[in-house]
């Protein structure tokens, strides 16, 4: 009986602290703006901003240093 009683009392704090979801339909269709983000060109080489090229480098370097860490990263792909 307690059990059904903290139960009702979980489910009305929970209905008073989340507010309902009156509108769930999409307001316009998004499958167009996927198609033009997918036939966008990537970035040449050299518009890739350095910072990018200073995660590579330093992405490269702990590969070469640490080579062990190579199969848990195979393992994660």
């Amino acid at each position: 009986m307690n059990n059904e009683k903290d139960s009702k009392e979980i489910k009305a704090l929970l209905s008073a602290a989340i507010a309902p979801i009156k509108d769930t339909a999409l307001r316009r269709d998004l499958w167009p703006q996927m198609l033009c983000k997918l036939d966008e060109q990537p970035l040449p080489v050299s518009q890739i901003p350095w910072f990018d090229w200073a995660l590579a480098a330093v992405f490269s370097a702990a590969l070469f240093f640490f080579p062990g860490t190579i199969p848990a990263l195979l393992y994660h792909l």
